[in-house]
């Protein structure tokens, strides 16, 4: 007899952090829709404390190639979802439909979109080729929007500044960013812990400053 049927997926602990940061991710898309903008980007940070740390887990379980390759894939496709549209609609949205800022934030995606589908096929050649784990990037990680947009959002909240203009401005750099084939080292025990200090600090900033301005 044939083995019963399943899901399809993979629903271990190594694949659960990158679920769950999705769909905080998801539930900051329709914080953002309902223009609770300060509630979208909370879940942007969050999403990035869950992408931060779920590599280092996954690495903790010996895994077959195929669930290796799954995890390349689900990893980007959540990634696409956090940081790609999850910050365009975050600035969109606060745009008044402003055609320009469309424009940018389509391009913004479109560029996370292109960076993410090349890292993973770069990752599964590499991962054929070498057993170590990655430690050079090329171009500027998605995921480091989960850092740069909320600390832009509090800055000119703070400051008053031109919230749309500087945050389609920061949407454009960071997405020539993302295709540039600059080499850029894979931060190690200390540097994450010095971007985890300073994601908590714009948590703060945005929960408690920001609604008292």
């Amino acid at each position: 007899m044939g083995q019963k049927p399943k899901l399809l997926g993979y629903y271990n602990y190594t694949v659960i952090m990158t679920y769950i940061g999705m769909l905080i991710g998801f539930i900051g898309i329709a914080f953002a829709f309902e223009n609770n903008i300060t509630r979208a980007v909370i879940c942007l940070l969050v999403s990035g404390f869950f992408d931060m740390f779920d590599g280092a887990i996954a690495s903790t379980r010996k895994r077959t190639q195929q669930e290796k390759c799954f995890g390349i894939q689900i990893d980007s496709f959540s990634d696409l979802v956090c940081f790609g549209v999850l910050p365009a609609i975050i600035v969109y949205s606060q745009s008044g439909s402003n055609r320009i800022v469309l424009c940018v934030s389509a391009l913004y995606l479109l560029c996370a979109l292109i960076r993410l589908a090349f890292f993973n096929v770069d990752e599964q050649d590499r991962q054929q080729n070498c057993s170590t784990a990655r430690e050079i990037y090329y171009g500027l990680p998605v995921t480091i929007a989960a850092l740069i947009i909320p600390i832009v959002y509090s800055a000119v909240c703070l400051f008053s500044w031109n919230i749309v203009a500087i945050q389609a401005i920061i949407l454009l750099i960071m997405a020539i960013l993302f295709l540039l084939p600059f080499q850029l080292r894979k931060p190690k025990l200390p540097g994450k812990i010095c971007l985890l200090l300073c994601g908590v600090f714009a948590v703060w900033f945005v929960i408690f400053v920001t609604r008292s301005l």
